[in-house]
């Protein structure tokens, strides 16, 4: 395993990890409605997840020699008031890191340090199977 594609790997699950920050605290403060009080503390709490696994993949990265990046994804964000357009923007945010922390696992897999890194970062447990169940606005 190369340590530079796994830095590289790293370094995209944090750019979306950043993004995420950036999305759930916008959707926390314009959810609107009587949405609003179930959905702006869920989007806030999402933040504080976001944070927390951007500094553990970050600090990850550091260990490995490289340099995290500070720049978030450059996928847009969805400015609306519509809770069921943040509620599916979150959704697809999430299969993507979903997909960002697979390649990085599959990569500790293959060096053998795949159960390691599952039992340090609490991103692709729970959190994501749950959210893979979320009804999708049609």
């Amino acid at each position: 395993m190369s340590s530079k594609n796994l830095i590289d790997k790293m370094n995209d699950a944090l750019a979306l990890e950043l993004r995420a920050i950036n999305m759930y605290a916008h959707y926390s403060a314009t959810v609107m409605g009587i949405n609003r009080m179930q959905l702006a503390p869920y989007f806030s709490k999402e933040v504080s997840e976001s944070i927390t696994h951007a500094d553990f993949v970050r600090r990850g990265i550091v260990k490995l020699g490289g340099v995290p990046v500070t720049e978030r994804n450059a996928k847009a964000i969805v400015h609306t008031t519509d809770y069921q357009l943040m509620l599916n923007e979150a959704y697809e945010t999430e299969k993507i890191a979903a997909k960002a922390y697979t390649a990085v696992m599959d990569l500790l897999k293959d060096a053998g340090d795949r159960d390691l890194f599952l039992s340090r970062i609490h991103i692709p447990s729970p959190r994501y199977r749950q959210k893979s169940h979320m009804p999708s606005s049609a």
